[in-house]
Protein backbone atom coordinates (compact mmCIF):
# COMPACT_ATOMS: atom_id res chain seq x y z
CA UNK A 1 0.00 0.00 0.00
CA UNK A 2 1.41 3.60 -0.98
CA UNK A 3 2.21 5.98 1.97
CA UNK A 4 1.26 9.42 1.96
CA UNK A 5 5.06 10.15 3.05
CA UNK A 6 5.93 8.17 -0.45
CA UNK A 7 4.38 10.35 -2.72
CA UNK A 8 6.90 12.83 -3.15
CA UNK A 9 9.66 9.95 -4.52
CA UNK A 10 6.19 8.67 -6.54
CA UNK A 11 5.95 12.34 -8.49
CA UNK A 12 9.72 12.28 -8.65
CA UNK A 13 10.06 9.06 -10.49
CA UNK A 14 7.03 9.74 -12.60
CA UNK A 15 8.46 13.43 -13.81
CA UNK A 16 12.48 11.98 -13.90
CA UNK A 17 14.06 12.13 -17.23
CA UNK A 18 15.54 8.37 -18.00
CA UNK A 19 16.49 9.87 -21.88
CA UNK A 20 18.68 12.45 -23.24
CA UNK A 21 17.48 14.12 -26.56
CA UNK A 22 20.58 15.79 -28.28
CA UNK A 23 20.50 17.66 -31.46
CA UNK A 24 23.45 20.15 -33.16
CA UNK A 25 23.08 23.46 -34.62
CA UNK A 26 22.59 24.08 -38.53
CA UNK A 27 22.31 27.35 -39.20
CA UNK A 28 21.79 30.78 -37.27
CA UNK A 29 19.82 33.58 -39.01
CA UNK A 30 19.65 37.15 -36.57
CA UNK A 31 17.71 36.25 -33.47
CA UNK A 32 17.05 32.64 -34.27
CA UNK A 33 18.90 29.48 -34.02
CA UNK A 34 18.19 26.40 -35.93
CA UNK A 35 19.08 23.04 -35.32
CA UNK A 36 18.62 18.72 -36.10
CA UNK A 37 17.18 17.80 -32.66
CA UNK A 38 17.07 17.74 -30.28
CA UNK A 39 13.32 15.93 -29.56
CA UNK A 40 11.74 18.48 -27.75
CA UNK A 41 7.90 20.87 -27.44
CA UNK A 42 7.27 24.40 -27.84
CA UNK A 43 8.49 26.16 -24.70
CA UNK A 44 10.41 23.64 -23.48
CA UNK A 45 14.76 25.02 -21.76
CA UNK A 46 17.49 23.43 -24.01
CA UNK A 47 21.16 23.96 -23.26
CA UNK A 48 23.42 25.32 -25.89
CA UNK A 49 26.76 24.07 -25.72
CA UNK A 50 29.18 26.63 -27.61
CA UNK A 51 32.56 25.99 -28.85
CA UNK A 52 34.04 27.85 -25.12
CA UNK A 53 32.16 24.87 -23.27
CA UNK A 54 29.94 27.52 -20.98
CA UNK A 55 26.08 26.37 -21.96
CA UNK A 56 24.05 28.97 -22.95
CA UNK A 57 19.75 28.20 -22.36
CA UNK A 58 16.98 28.86 -24.90
CA UNK A 59 13.53 27.83 -25.40
CA UNK A 60 11.84 26.16 -27.96
CA UNK A 61 9.87 28.63 -30.31
CA UNK A 62 8.76 26.64 -33.05
CA UNK A 63 9.71 24.21 -35.81
CA UNK A 64 10.70 24.54 -39.63
CA UNK A 65 10.36 21.00 -40.76
CA UNK A 66 11.51 18.85 -39.25
CA UNK A 67 14.42 21.51 -37.75
CA UNK A 68 13.99 22.78 -34.46
CA UNK A 69 13.68 26.54 -34.31
CA UNK A 70 15.63 28.19 -30.54
CA UNK A 71 16.23 31.88 -29.23
CA UNK A 72 18.82 32.12 -26.83
CA UNK A 73 18.44 33.37 -23.43
CA UNK A 74 21.95 35.58 -23.62
CA UNK A 75 24.31 36.56 -26.62
CA UNK A 76 25.11 33.51 -29.19
CA UNK A 77 28.43 34.31 -29.41
CA UNK A 78 30.61 30.97 -29.80
CA UNK A 79 27.75 29.09 -31.01
CA UNK A 80 28.64 27.68 -34.47
CA UNK A 81 27.37 24.86 -36.75
CA UNK A 82 27.22 21.57 -35.00
CA UNK A 83 27.25 23.07 -31.58
CA UNK A 84 25.62 20.44 -29.44
CA UNK A 85 21.91 21.02 -27.83
CA UNK A 86 20.74 19.11 -25.04
CA UNK A 87 17.16 19.30 -24.09
CA UNK A 88 15.74 19.34 -20.43
CA UNK A 89 12.63 18.64 -20.54
CA UNK A 90 11.45 21.27 -18.53
CA UNK A 91 9.82 24.44 -19.20
CA UNK A 92 10.86 27.60 -17.47
CA UNK A 93 10.48 27.82 -13.75
CA UNK A 94 10.61 30.93 -11.32
CA UNK A 95 12.09 30.17 -7.69
CA UNK A 96 9.84 31.82 -5.24
CA UNK A 97 9.66 32.89 -1.58
CA UNK A 98 9.15 35.00 1.11
CA UNK A 99 12.64 35.95 1.62
CA UNK A 100 11.98 37.81 -2.15
CA UNK A 101 10.88 40.86 -0.77
CA UNK A 102 13.03 43.51 -1.32
CA UNK A 103 15.03 41.73 -4.05
CA UNK A 104 16.38 42.86 -7.77
CA UNK A 105 16.06 39.74 -10.12
CA UNK A 106 16.54 39.84 -14.00
CA UNK A 107 14.07 38.55 -16.54
CA UNK A 108 14.48 34.97 -14.99
CA UNK A 109 14.22 35.61 -11.44
CA UNK A 110 17.38 35.53 -10.30
CA UNK A 111 18.61 37.99 -8.50
CA UNK A 112 20.76 41.00 -9.68
CA UNK A 113 21.32 43.21 -6.71
CA UNK A 114 24.38 41.76 -5.20
CA UNK A 115 22.77 39.80 -2.74
CA UNK A 116 22.74 35.76 -2.12
CA UNK A 117 19.87 33.72 -3.66
CA UNK A 118 17.17 33.41 -1.42
CA UNK A 119 16.08 30.03 -0.40
CA UNK A 120 13.47 28.95 -2.69
CA UNK A 121 10.28 27.84 -1.29
CA UNK A 122 8.59 26.14 -4.67
CA UNK A 123 9.16 27.05 -8.06
CA UNK A 124 6.28 28.30 -9.80
CA UNK A 125 5.61 27.44 -13.70
CA UNK A 126 6.50 30.93 -15.46
CA UNK A 127 3.60 29.90 -18.26
CA UNK A 128 0.49 29.20 -16.18
CA UNK A 129 -2.73 29.24 -17.25
CA UNK A 130 -5.36 32.46 -16.33
CA UNK A 131 -8.15 30.97 -13.39
CA UNK A 132 -11.30 29.89 -14.64
CA UNK A 133 -14.49 32.47 -14.81
CA UNK A 134 -16.29 31.00 -12.24
CA UNK A 135 -13.12 30.12 -9.89
CA UNK A 136 -13.05 34.19 -9.47
CA UNK A 137 -14.42 36.26 -6.61
CA UNK A 138 -16.37 39.09 -7.27
CA UNK A 139 -14.60 42.20 -7.11
CA UNK A 140 -16.06 44.18 -3.82
CA UNK A 141 -13.64 45.94 -2.08
CA UNK A 142 -11.47 48.59 -3.05
CA UNK A 143 -7.58 49.32 -3.36
CA UNK A 144 -6.45 52.76 -2.31
CA UNK A 145 -3.41 53.73 -4.09
CA UNK A 146 -2.44 57.05 -2.17
CA UNK A 147 -3.09 59.19 -5.23
CA UNK A 148 -6.28 61.37 -4.36
CA UNK A 149 -7.17 61.55 -8.34
CA UNK A 150 -7.21 57.87 -8.64
CA UNK A 151 -8.67 56.97 -5.68
CA UNK A 152 -11.45 59.16 -5.22
CA UNK A 153 -12.56 59.72 -8.63
CA UNK A 154 -11.26 56.57 -10.57
CA UNK A 155 -11.28 54.04 -7.78
CA UNK A 156 -9.65 50.78 -7.94
CA UNK A 157 -10.63 47.37 -6.54
CA UNK A 158 -8.96 44.42 -5.41
CA UNK A 159 -8.30 42.62 -8.21
CA UNK A 160 -8.85 44.49 -10.72
CA UNK A 161 -6.63 45.13 -14.22
CA UNK A 162 -6.67 48.73 -15.60
CA UNK A 163 -3.88 50.10 -17.65
CA UNK A 164 -2.12 53.82 -17.31
CA UNK A 165 -1.90 55.46 -20.97
CA UNK A 166 0.62 58.17 -21.59
CA UNK A 167 3.09 59.23 -24.07
CA UNK A 168 6.97 59.66 -23.01
CA UNK A 169 7.96 61.96 -20.39
CA UNK A 170 4.40 62.89 -19.14
CA UNK A 171 5.07 61.56 -15.32
CA UNK A 172 4.06 57.86 -15.61
CA UNK A 173 7.49 56.72 -13.84
CA UNK A 174 6.92 58.77 -11.01
CA UNK A 175 2.95 57.93 -10.82
CA UNK A 176 3.93 54.15 -10.39
CA UNK A 177 6.55 55.28 -7.54
CA UNK A 178 4.04 56.59 -5.89
CA UNK A 179 1.78 54.10 -5.65
CA UNK A 180 4.17 51.45 -5.08
CA UNK A 181 5.45 53.22 -2.24
CA UNK A 182 1.46 54.68 -0.70
CA UNK A 183 -1.12 51.43 -1.59
CA UNK A 184 -3.10 49.28 1.14
CA UNK A 185 -1.71 46.34 -0.84
CA UNK A 186 0.86 43.57 0.97
CA UNK A 187 2.99 43.12 -1.62
CA UNK A 188 4.03 44.91 -4.84
CA UNK A 189 5.47 42.93 -8.03
CA UNK A 190 7.23 44.99 -10.20
CA UNK A 191 8.03 44.23 -14.55
CA UNK A 192 10.53 47.15 -15.54
CA UNK A 193 10.62 45.90 -19.45
CA UNK A 194 12.94 47.48 -22.00
CA UNK A 195 13.80 50.45 -19.52
CA UNK A 196 17.20 52.26 -20.12
CA UNK A 197 19.86 50.94 -17.86
CA UNK A 198 20.10 54.07 -16.10
CA UNK A 199 16.29 54.54 -15.44
CA UNK A 200 16.31 50.70 -13.63
CA UNK A 201 18.76 52.62 -10.41
CA UNK A 202 16.36 55.72 -10.47
CA UNK A 203 13.40 54.02 -10.20
CA UNK A 204 13.86 51.81 -7.09
CA UNK A 205 16.34 54.25 -5.52
CA UNK A 206 14.33 57.09 -6.35
CA UNK A 207 10.57 56.38 -7.29
CA UNK A 208 10.41 53.15 -5.20
CA UNK A 209 12.93 54.39 -2.59
CA UNK A 210 13.64 52.19 0.36
CA UNK A 211 10.42 51.82 2.05
CA UNK A 212 8.62 50.79 -0.79
CA UNK A 213 11.25 48.44 -1.95
CA UNK A 214 11.44 46.78 1.81
CA UNK A 215 7.47 45.65 0.37
CA UNK A 216 8.44 44.82 -3.67
CA UNK A 217 9.91 42.43 -6.07
CA UNK A 218 11.39 44.16 -8.90
CA UNK A 219 12.21 42.07 -12.29
CA UNK A 220 14.13 43.82 -14.67
CA UNK A 221 14.38 43.51 -18.35
CA UNK A 222 16.37 46.33 -20.31
CA UNK A 223 16.41 47.41 -23.83
CA UNK A 224 19.76 45.63 -24.55
CA UNK A 225 18.95 41.96 -23.20
CA UNK A 226 17.70 39.83 -25.83
CA UNK A 227 14.18 39.95 -26.82
CA UNK A 228 13.03 36.68 -25.55
CA UNK A 229 14.22 37.72 -21.98
CA UNK A 230 12.23 40.91 -22.83
CA UNK A 231 9.12 38.40 -23.22
CA UNK A 232 9.76 36.40 -20.45
CA UNK A 233 10.00 39.20 -17.56
CA UNK A 234 6.41 39.94 -17.33
CA UNK A 235 4.74 35.88 -17.32
CA UNK A 236 8.10 36.23 -14.44
CA UNK A 237 6.85 38.73 -12.26
CA UNK A 238 3.03 37.20 -12.66
CA UNK A 239 4.66 33.96 -11.44
CA UNK A 240 5.86 35.51 -8.27
CA UNK A 241 2.60 37.91 -8.59
CA UNK A 242 0.94 34.44 -8.26
CA UNK A 243 3.20 32.72 -5.83
CA UNK A 244 2.05 35.66 -2.81
CA UNK A 245 -1.44 35.53 -4.08
CA UNK A 246 -1.68 31.78 -2.99
CA UNK A 247 0.00 32.50 0.23
CA UNK A 248 -3.33 34.89 0.96
CA UNK A 249 -1.80 38.49 0.01
CA UNK A 250 -3.09 41.19 -1.40
CA UNK A 251 -0.85 41.87 -4.41
CA UNK A 252 -0.13 44.75 -6.77
CA UNK A 253 1.29 43.51 -9.93
CA UNK A 254 2.58 46.69 -11.88
CA UNK A 255 4.22 45.40 -15.56
CA UNK A 256 6.23 49.24 -17.36
CA UNK A 257 5.47 48.64 -20.39
CA UNK A 258 2.83 46.78 -22.03
CA UNK A 259 4.07 48.20 -25.76
CA UNK A 260 7.84 47.42 -25.17
CA UNK A 261 6.61 43.89 -23.91
CA UNK A 262 4.30 43.79 -27.19
CA UNK A 263 7.67 45.10 -29.29
CA UNK A 264 9.59 42.33 -28.30
CA UNK A 265 7.01 39.46 -29.28
CA UNK A 266 6.66 41.34 -32.87
CA UNK A 267 10.78 40.75 -32.87
CA UNK A 268 10.52 37.31 -32.21
CA UNK A 269 7.25 36.48 -33.91
CA UNK A 270 8.83 38.54 -37.50
CA UNK A 271 11.77 35.86 -36.85
CA UNK A 272 10.09 32.88 -36.84
CA UNK A 273 8.08 33.90 -40.32
CA UNK A 274 4.57 35.75 -38.64
CA UNK A 275 3.01 37.42 -41.00
CA UNK A 276 2.92 41.40 -39.71
CA UNK A 277 -0.56 42.74 -39.11
CA UNK A 278 -1.42 46.42 -38.21
CA UNK A 279 1.65 48.79 -37.94
CA UNK A 280 4.07 45.53 -38.14
CA UNK A 281 2.61 43.40 -35.05
CA UNK A 282 2.15 40.33 -35.53
CA UNK A 283 -0.99 37.41 -34.81
CA UNK A 284 1.12 36.28 -31.47
CA UNK A 285 0.84 39.84 -29.75
CA UNK A 286 -2.54 39.97 -29.90
CA UNK A 287 -3.05 36.20 -28.94
CA UNK A 288 -0.60 36.85 -25.60
CA UNK A 289 -2.30 39.92 -24.39
CA UNK A 290 -4.99 38.24 -22.84
CA UNK A 291 -3.26 35.72 -21.28
CA UNK A 292 -0.91 37.61 -19.99
CA UNK A 293 -3.25 39.79 -18.46
CA UNK A 294 -6.41 37.56 -17.78
CA UNK A 295 -3.97 35.97 -15.04
CA UNK A 296 -4.45 38.67 -12.72
CA UNK A 297 -7.60 38.73 -10.75
CA UNK A 298 -9.53 37.89 -7.31
CA UNK A 299 -8.81 34.54 -5.82
CA UNK A 300 -10.25 32.56 -3.12
CA UNK A 301 -7.03 32.93 -1.09
CA UNK A 302 -5.23 36.39 -2.29
CA UNK A 303 -5.97 38.71 -5.50
CA UNK A 304 -3.33 40.12 -7.76
CA UNK A 305 -4.58 44.02 -8.71
CA UNK A 306 -2.65 44.83 -12.01
CA UNK A 307 -1.55 48.43 -13.18
CA UNK A 308 -0.12 48.03 -16.48
CA UNK A 309 1.63 50.89 -18.06
CA UNK A 310 1.20 51.60 -22.39
CA UNK A 311 3.35 53.73 -24.15
CA UNK A 312 1.19 54.99 -26.80
CA UNK A 313 3.06 56.53 -29.74
CA UNK A 314 3.20 59.71 -30.83
CA UNK A 315 0.09 60.37 -28.20
CA UNK A 316 -2.39 57.98 -30.09
CA UNK A 317 -4.66 56.59 -27.93
CA UNK A 318 -6.33 54.75 -30.76
CA UNK A 319 -2.82 53.01 -32.00
CA UNK A 320 -3.26 49.09 -32.36
CA UNK A 321 -1.68 48.15 -28.75
CA UNK A 322 -3.75 50.60 -26.78
CA UNK A 323 -6.66 49.72 -28.29
CA UNK A 324 -6.40 45.80 -28.09
CA UNK A 325 -5.20 46.60 -24.21
CA UNK A 326 -8.31 48.46 -23.49
CA UNK A 327 -10.36 46.12 -24.74
CA UNK A 328 -9.07 43.56 -22.36
CA UNK A 329 -8.45 45.71 -19.05
CA UNK A 330 -10.80 46.92 -16.54
CA UNK A 331 -10.73 50.60 -16.83
CA UNK A 332 -7.84 53.21 -18.27
CA UNK A 333 -5.61 56.05 -16.79
CA UNK A 334 -4.80 58.63 -19.19
CA UNK A 335 -1.91 60.67 -18.69
CA UNK A 336 -2.55 64.33 -20.15
CA UNK A 337 0.63 66.56 -22.30
CA UNK A 338 -1.65 69.22 -21.66
CA UNK A 339 -1.46 69.15 -17.88
CA UNK A 340 2.42 67.80 -17.54
CA UNK A 341 3.18 71.28 -19.28
CA UNK A 342 1.56 73.65 -17.07
CA UNK A 343 2.88 71.28 -14.18
CA UNK A 344 -0.61 69.76 -12.99
CA UNK A 345 0.83 66.63 -11.29
CA UNK A 346 0.00 63.73 -11.70
CA UNK A 347 -1.32 64.15 -15.20
CA UNK A 348 -4.53 62.40 -14.53
CA UNK A 349 -6.96 63.31 -17.04
CA UNK A 350 -10.10 62.38 -15.36
CA UNK A 351 -12.16 63.60 -17.95
CA UNK A 352 -10.39 60.76 -20.48
CA UNK A 353 -10.11 57.95 -17.83
CA UNK A 354 -12.71 55.22 -16.39
CA UNK A 355 -12.36 52.56 -13.61
CA UNK A 356 -15.44 50.28 -14.59
CA UNK A 357 -15.36 48.40 -11.09
CA UNK A 358 -15.79 51.90 -8.86
CA UNK A 359 -19.50 51.52 -8.19
CA UNK A 360 -19.05 47.96 -7.13
CA UNK A 361 -16.51 49.44 -4.39
CA UNK A 362 -17.50 52.51 -3.33
CA UNK A 363 -20.28 54.77 -0.90
CA UNK A 364 -22.94 56.33 -2.21
CA UNK A 365 -21.70 59.27 -1.00
CA UNK A 366 -18.50 58.87 -2.71
CA UNK A 367 -19.96 58.10 -5.90
CA UNK A 368 -21.75 61.29 -5.67
CA UNK A 369 -18.99 63.54 -4.87
CA UNK A 370 -16.96 62.07 -7.91
CA UNK A 371 -19.71 62.89 -9.99
CA UNK A 372 -20.14 66.19 -9.10
CA UNK A 373 -16.12 66.42 -9.96
CA UNK A 374 -16.66 65.14 -13.31
CA UNK A 375 -19.84 67.25 -13.79
CA UNK A 376 -17.62 70.53 -13.03
CA UNK A 377 -14.75 69.54 -14.99
CA UNK A 378 -16.39 68.81 -18.02
CA UNK A 379 -18.73 71.79 -18.02
CA UNK A 380 -15.18 73.96 -17.14
CA UNK A 381 -13.90 71.87 -20.57
CA UNK A 382 -16.23 73.24 -22.69
CA UNK A 383 -16.40 76.80 -21.53
CA UNK A 384 -12.84 77.53 -21.00
CA UNK A 385 -11.97 79.33 -23.90
CA UNK A 386 -14.71 81.80 -23.61
CA UNK A 387 -14.16 81.73 -20.12
CA UNK A 388 -10.20 82.54 -20.98
CA UNK A 389 -10.70 85.17 -23.93
CA UNK A 390 -13.51 87.33 -21.29
CA UNK A 391 -16.42 86.37 -23.33
CA UNK A 392 -18.30 84.57 -20.64
CA UNK A 393 -20.46 86.86 -18.72
CA UNK A 394 -21.53 85.53 -15.36
CA UNK A 395 -24.98 84.94 -14.59
CA UNK A 396 -25.55 83.86 -18.17
CA UNK A 397 -25.12 80.29 -17.48
CA UNK A 398 -25.75 78.54 -14.05
CA UNK A 399 -23.75 75.09 -15.40
CA UNK A 400 -20.74 77.55 -15.78
CA UNK A 401 -21.32 79.22 -13.07
CA UNK A 402 -20.98 76.63 -10.90
CA UNK A 403 -17.95 75.39 -12.73
CA UNK A 404 -16.02 78.39 -12.39
CA UNK A 405 -17.05 78.48 -8.43
CA UNK A 406 -15.40 74.84 -7.87
CA UNK A 407 -12.66 74.57 -10.55
CA UNK A 408 -9.85 75.95 -8.22
CA UNK A 409 -10.75 74.04 -5.48
CA UNK A 410 -10.99 70.83 -7.85
CA UNK A 411 -7.93 71.38 -9.09
CA UNK A 412 -5.74 71.36 -6.31
CA UNK A 413 -7.56 68.96 -4.87
CA UNK A 414 -6.44 66.90 -7.80
CA UNK A 415 -2.70 67.97 -7.92
CA UNK A 416 -0.60 65.91 -5.23
CA UNK A 417 3.52 65.88 -4.27
CA UNK A 418 5.52 63.30 -5.37
CA UNK A 419 6.14 62.34 -1.37
CA UNK A 420 2.62 63.42 -0.07
CA UNK A 421 0.84 60.31 1.33
CA UNK A 422 -2.84 60.68 1.29
CA UNK A 423 -4.63 57.68 2.88
CA UNK A 424 -8.14 56.64 1.32
CA UNK A 425 -10.57 57.82 4.31
CA UNK A 426 -8.00 61.14 4.47
CA UNK A 427 -8.97 61.41 0.23
CA UNK A 428 -12.85 61.00 0.80
CA UNK A 429 -12.80 63.18 3.71
CA UNK A 430 -11.20 66.30 1.56
CA UNK A 431 -13.40 65.51 -1.18
CA UNK A 432 -16.99 66.25 0.67
CA UNK A 433 -15.25 69.51 2.16
CA UNK A 434 -15.33 70.58 -1.50
CA UNK A 435 -18.51 70.75 -1.46
CA UNK A 436 -19.91 71.32 2.32
CA UNK A 437 -20.90 75.16 0.76
CA UNK A 438 -23.88 72.94 -0.86
CA UNK A 439 -25.20 71.15 1.95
Amino acid sequence: MIQLEHLPYIEAIRTARTLTYRGTVQNIIGLLIESSGPRAKVGEICRLIPDNGIPILGEVVGFRGSRVLLMPFGDATGISPGALVIATGRELEVPVGRDMLGRITDALGFPIDGKPAWPAESYYPVMERAPAPLERELIDKPLATGVRSIDMLLTLGEGQRIGIFSGSGVGKSTLMGMIARNTSSDVNVIALIGERGREVREFTEKDLGEEGLKRSVVVVATSDEPALLRIKAPWVATAIAEYFRDQGLSVLLMMDSITRWCMALREVGLAIGEPPTTRGYTPSVFANLPKLLERAGRGNRGSITGIYTVLVEGDDMDEPIADATRGILDGHIVLSRELAQIGHYPAVDVLSSVSRLMKDVVSETHLDCASKVRSILATYKRAEDLVNIGAYVEGSNPRIDHALKYIDKVNAFLQQGIYEAVTFDEAVAELQRIFEEDR
